[in-house]
C-alpha cells in the first residue's frame, strides 16, 4: 500500500509540474504512515529509526520512478511537436533525433 501511494503521489507531483525534489519533502510524512501500519497490522517497532529509513527509502524510489514515468508521458503528449520518446524513462528533442536519422544513412 506504501509503495502505490507512493507512486501516485509522484505522479500528482509531476501532473502539477513540481519539480521533483518535491518528492523527498512529501515522502516525509508517508513514510511515518506507512511505519505506522507496519506498527498496528504487523506489530511491528514504531520509534524505529532504521526501519523508518527503510520505509522512507521504499517509498522514495516508486515516488521517483511514478514521477519519471508521468514526466515523460507528459513531455511526449503536451509537446509532442518538439519531443519524442527515447525509451521508457526518456525523451528526446526532435531536432536532434532527426539529425542523428541523417547521420546514420
Amino acid at each position: 500500500m506504501g509503495g502505490g501511494a507512493a507512486w501516485l503521489a509522484g505522479r500528482a507531483i509531476a501532473a502539477t509540474w513540481r519539480p521533483w525534489w518535491h518528492i523527498a519533502l512529501y515522502m516525509l510524512p508517508l513514510s511515518l504512515a506507512v511505519r505506522f501500519l507496519h506498527y498496528a497490522l504487523f506489530e511491528s517497532k514504531f520509534l524505529s529509526l532504521h526501519y523508518y529509513l527503510v520505509d522512507y527509502a521504499v517509498c522514495l524510489v516508486f515516488a521517483l520512478f511514478g514521477f519519471r514515468l508521468m514526466r515523460v508521458h507528459q513531455m511526449v503528449t503536451r509537446y509532442a511537436w518538439i519531443n519524442e520518446p527515447a525509451g521508457f524513462l526518456r525523451w528526446r528533442h526532435r531536432r536532434r533525433a532527426v539529425a542523428e536519422r541523417s547521420e546514420s544513412r
